[in-house]
Formats: C-alpha cells, sequence, structure tokens
C-alpha cells in the first residue's frame, strides 16, 4: 500500500509540472502566417472534421498541404478526429473550415493542453508505472524514484506541454509493446508497438529491434514446429492491425501511396529549426547511424537495442542500473540540443527550472553519480585499450569530470544564447554551436552503447560459467 502511495504522489508531481509548463507559450503563438505546430495540430482536427477521409492528404481546393498539410499516420489523424468532436461541442469556431485558421483564445488554449495531459493519463503514465513495478531494478523505493525521474523527464514535458505535440501516445504505445514482451504476452506486444507505428512514423527506429526480438525467440522455438505458428501469430496480428489502421485508404490505389508519400517527404530537406544540425549534416555524407547501430542490434538484449536504435526517443526506459549515470547523462543532453527552439517558443523559464529539477532528482534520488565505477559502466574494452599506455588512468573518475565540463558548457551556451547577441557576421553561431556540442554527445554516445552492447553477450557467458 506504502508503494502505491509513493506511486501516486509520483503522477500527482508529474501532472502538476506538466500542467504547470502548459501555462507558458507554445509554437507558432501570435506568429502569422504559418503560427507553428500548435496551429498544425489545431488545423488537423480542422481537416479531418470538415472532409472526407479520402481528402485529408491530398491538395485540394479545401485542404492546402502547404498549410501544415496531414504527415503523421493515420492514426493520428483518427486522434484529431475525436479531439475536433470534442471541440466541436465546445466551440463550433475552433474547428470552422478555413475561419478557424490561426485560432488563438485562452479557452483553446486550455484546450489543447487538456488534450494533451487525457493521453498522458490514458497511455503514457499507466505504462510508466508499470514498466517501473515490472521491470526496473532496485528496491521498491528505487523503483519509486525511477517512476518520478521518468514522468519529470524535461524532453518530453517540454516539448507536449510547451512546443505542443503528443509524443507521449507513441511512446506509450511503444512502452506498452515493450510492456507486453517483457511480460510474455507476444501478440499484446506487437498489437500496442504496431499502433505506436501507425501513430508516429519515427518508431520506424525501434521497429529493428523489435522485429529481430520477435523473429529471433520464434526460432528458438523451432520454425517447423510451435515457432512457426507463435510467427504466424504475430505477423498475423500486426497484419491485421496495419489494415483496420488503413482501411478507410485501401479502397483506391492513390489514397495509401499518397499517404505514404506524405510521411516521408523527401523534397522537404533535413534541417528545421537547426535541431541536431551537424547530426544531419553529416549523416547526409556518412550515414554516421545506419553504420554504428543496425547491425549491432541483432546480436544484443532487447532493451538495449531500443536504446542504441533511438536514443533521443527510448532512454528513460533502460532498466539497467549499472548504466544508470550514463543514462541520465545522456539524457539531460537531449533535451539540451532543443535549447534554440525551446529558447524561439519563449520556453526559457521551464527549460531552466526542470533542467535543474531533473539533474537534483537524478544525482539525489537516484544516486547517479554513484554508480560510476569501471565495473558498472562496463569499461572494461576502454581498461583494455589503455592499459599498456596508461595504466593507472582512472576512467571513472575521467567521464564524471566529463559530466561536469559539459554541464557548464551547456550552461554557459544557454546563458549566451540568450544574454549575448551573435556576431552580425554569424547570425546564428550560438544554435549551431548547440546543435555541435549536442552533436559530440551523441556521437560518443552512440559509441560507447554500441561497443557496450558488443560486449555484454561476452560478459553474460562468462557470468555464467563463473557461477
Amino acid at each position: 500500500m506504502e508503494n502505491w502511495s509513493l506511486f501516486s504522489l509520483c503522477v500527482l508531481l508529474g501532472l502538476t509540472s506538466r500542467w504547470a509548463v502548459s501555462f507558458h507559450s507554445y509554437s507558432g503563438a501570435g506568429k502569422p502566417p504559418m503560427f507553428g505546430d500548435y496551429e498544425a495540430q489545431r488545423h488537423w482536427q480542422e481537416v479531418t472534421y470538415n472532409l472526407p477521409v479520402h481528402e485529408w492528404y491530398f491538395n485540394t481546393t479545401n485542404n492546402d498541404l502547404n498549410y501544415w498539410g496531414l504527415d503523421y499516420p493515420p492514426l493520428t489523424a483518427y486522434h484529431s478526429l475525436v479531439c475536433a468532436y470534442v471541440a466541436k461541442l465546445l466551440n463550433p469556431e475552433w474547428v470552422e473550415l478555413h475561419a478557424s485558421r490561426g485560432y488563438e483564445s485562452h479557452s483553446h488554449k486550455l484546450f489543447m493542453r487538456a488534450t494533451v495531459l487525457f493521453t498522458d493519463i490514458l497511455i503514457y503514465i499507466p505504462a510508466v508505472l508499470l514498466y517501473c513495478f515490472y521491470f526496473c531494478d532496485g528496491s521498491s523505493k528505487q523503483k519509486v524514484a525511477t517512476a518520478l525521474c521518468i514522468l519529470l523527464y524535461p524532453g518530453l514535458i517540454l516539448i507536449d506541454y510547451g512546443h505542443f505535440q503528443y509524443n507521449s501516445v507513441s511512446l506509450g504505445l511503444a512502452l506498452w509493446g515493450i510492456l507486453g514482451l517483457g511480460l510474455g504476452w507476444d501478440l499484446f506486444g506487437s498489437l500496442a508497438f504496431t499502433l505506436a507505428l501507425n501513430y508516429k512514423q519515427m518508431e520506424l527506429y525501434h521497429s529493428l529491434p523489435f522485429f529481430c526480438y520477435l523473429l529471433g525467440k520464434c526460432i528458438k522455438q523451432g520454425l517447423i514446429g510451435r515457432g512457426f505458428f507463435q510467427l504466424a501469430k504475430i505477423s498475423l496480428t500486426v497484419l491485421v492491425t496495419f489494415a483496420l489502421c488503413w482501411m478507410p485508404f485501401l479502397s483506391d490505389p492513390k489514397q495509401p501511396l499518397q499517404v505514404l508519400h506524405r510521411l516521408f517527404p523527401f523534397g522537404r530537406g533535413l534541417f528545421e529549426d537547426k535541431v541536431a544540425n551537424t547530426w544531419c549534416s553529416l549523416n547526409v555524407l556518412i550515414k554516421i547511424k545506419t553504420l554504428l547501430i543496425h547491425l549491432p542490434t541483432t546480436l544484443s538484449p532487447f532493451p538495449l537495442s531500443l536504446y542504441v536504435s533511438s536514443p533521443q526517443n527510448i532512454s528513460q526506459y533502460i532498466p539497467h542500473i549499472y548504466l544508470r549515470f550514463i543514462f541520465y547523462f545522456f539524457r539531460f543532453f537531449f533535451f539540451h540540443s532543443m535549447l534554440p527552439l525551446l529558447v524561439k517558443d519563449g520556453l526559457l523559464l521551464p527549460y531552466v527550472v526542470t533542467s535543474l529539477a531533473f539533474l537534483f532528482l537524478s544525482l539525489y534520488l537516484l544516486s547517479a553519480l554513484e554508480r560510476s565505477t569501471e565495473e558498472e559502466l562496463r569499461l572494461g574494452l576502454y581498461r583494455k585499450l589503455t592499459r599498456h599506455w596508461l595504466p593507472k588512468l582512472n576512467l571513472s573518475r575521467i567521464i564524471k569530470w566529463k559530466f561536469w565540463f559539459s554541464l557548464v558548457a551547456m550552461a554557459a551556451l544557454s546563458f549566451t544564447s540568450v544574454w549575448l547577441e551573435p556576431p552580425a557576421k554569424f547570425p546564428d553561431l550560438f544554435p549551431v554551436l548547440v546543435s555541435i556540442l549536442s552533436f559530440l554527445h551523441f556521437l560518443g554516445f552512440i559509441i560507447y552503447f554500441n561497443l557496450v552492447q558488443l560486449m555484454e553477450p561476452q560478459r553474460k557467458k562468462s557470468q555464467k560459467k563463473t557461477n
């Protein structure tokens, strides 16, 4: 009973912090003619409510795709439609065709924020609590502390309740998929992840680990017998779920092709608001992420594979206590990469407050810095590489100092981005510096986790032999 009381307190704090951030500004507030992501979500409600399904993704007289045309999978469109029905009941002006473009009011902002909070309560928060309760290592209090840190993670809160999106829906569904696989409910896990994929195409990053895990499990059971029937059931579950989500678009071959064209608009380019600009630039030439990630994911434990495939989306769900410091180190710097976007949206105050709160919780409640020995950080491979030249080198201490140095660099860049004027010749100097610093951290973390991922199976084998 005490544990559930503590979990309830975590939920209350999580909801309070979300609603507090929601009082601040949002993407494109008072900035015609395109406004921002807030208007995009409102406009999708307008489109889905007033137009027939076969026009949702097509450029027509009533649906100008150049003005925030739908570019998310069908489940997002259905979600917009449900929200639109509620909006219509409260105030028809919110979704009136054409006339509602750029609509802004206090009551409408309250409604839009409430829709995000409702999806959090319905999908995301229950998944987080169950995940921490069943799969996180440590004592009951440590599980509660982990749940609190996840629910107060600034990156998700600032984007969904500040900038304005519904990332908690796709992430929540993906987490339900992880829960399903972890509990041995493969069909439920496949269903939940397929729904996540049909809500936001970014979940494709996690599809390879899901596929490899389920296929490997079926192969172990034997593809001639039990494994074959399990694979058939999983395949049928995925296909039926896709068919139901896409059913309104399957009557005409042009419909699904147009939807796919909208989901993967290669002509749009890679750069928007200079978020991860350096990463995107190098990726065009070298495909760093592809080279480093996709091969190892088939060889390692499932949770770590999810992290390596898309660290920015899934890192808060990794239960490995021995890597807790590194995970929270990464998470802290991931949402720092969004600084130019958050400053642009007028979210500096919630950015600072939530950042400091998350840093305190990570270091105090979870004792992240205390779990940073070479053994716990899996630095065995690095120790082998430096043994001959620098035998007395303290790798764990170097990582700790790197953490504090990165904190200082992040604070300095945050200060200069807000309070100092860039040189006239380099108006984008500060956003570019933020992107470069973030990219260097991302690259370092990706290399580190790929090495841990490759070494982990060997470590487990040696442990079994010792035991």
